[in-house]
């Protein structure tokens, strides 16, 4: 257990060492923790100016990169070896509530915002490569589908998950409603394609088959407070 002197919003493990994770904090900063040492934090970066609400390490071999969004509108490039950012990441007019790279693409990130988009971004070229106006309201989450480098997820604070392919983004490929109240956290699953979870704060984890003709396969009432986050083992398929 290690304490931070501020709430700490979201962590990623290292892709390269299994001891190594990374937290990111009410303060702005990013910390790197090492579970084989008690002490406090390995390096804390320190260069939003906001909240950092987001923070998601690359999962593609040979480049060790993390992507951190903030509250102050911007998305931050860090190589855990340098002391300083790589490179920021402007265009979004909200708060950025999850930066989340791409399982395929090397050096592609997923952004989405308080100001109603879900953006992609490439690290090796300037700008924003492509702004989705996803939702008539705050997106608070995003997800690559793990099977399909085009097909993305949100949600939204309008209880709604939707699907993008990026090939085409005038319209969702698909819909998922029945949350009552906003969603917090949405993730595909390793295992299956086509399979989603997602959690609200209506205190209700669900699990959602796209394929379907009726998607909502399960809904899990076992929290008595707002669910945040979840995650998807990537060992046992049935494991949250």
């Amino acid at each position: 257990s290690y304490d931070w002197n501020d709430g700490l919003f979201d962590v990623t493990w290292s892709e390269n060492n299994e001891h190594v994770l990374i937290t990111s904090s009410g303060d702005g900063s990013l910390q790197v923790w090492d579970t084989a040492k008690p002490k406090g934090p390995l390096q804390v970066y320190k260069e939003h100016t906001q909240e950092a609400y987001s923070v998601d390490w690359s999962q593609t071999r040979g480049e060790q990169l993390v992507v951190s969004g903030s509250w102050d509108q911007t998305a931050k490039l860090w190589d855990p070896a340098v002391g300083k950012s790589l490179r920021t990441f402007k265009g979004h007019e909200g708060v950025i509530y999850s930066t989340i790279w791409s399982p395929h693409i090397p050096g592609c990130f997923a952004s989405a915002s308080g100001d109603h988009t879900l953006r992609v971004w490439d690290v090796k070229a300037p700008g924003v490569k492509l702004v989705i106006p996803a939702h008539e309201a705050e997106i608070l989450s995003c997800d690559w589908c793990k099977y399909d480098e085009k097909l993305l997820v949100t949600g939204a604070v309008d209880c709604s998950l939707k699907g993008w392919d990026l090939r085409n983004v005038r319209q969702p490929v698909f819909v998922l409603l029945g949350h009552t109240y906003a969603i917090r956290r949405v993730k595909f699953s390793p295992f299956h394609a086509t399979l989603l979870a997602s959690c609200s704060y209506d205190f209700t984890v669900r699990f959602w088959d796209f394929s379907k003709p009726n998607p909502l396969l399960e809904t899990v009432e076992h929290h008595t407070e707002f669910t945040c986050g979840l995650d998807l083992s990537l060992h046992n398929s049935g494991q949250v």
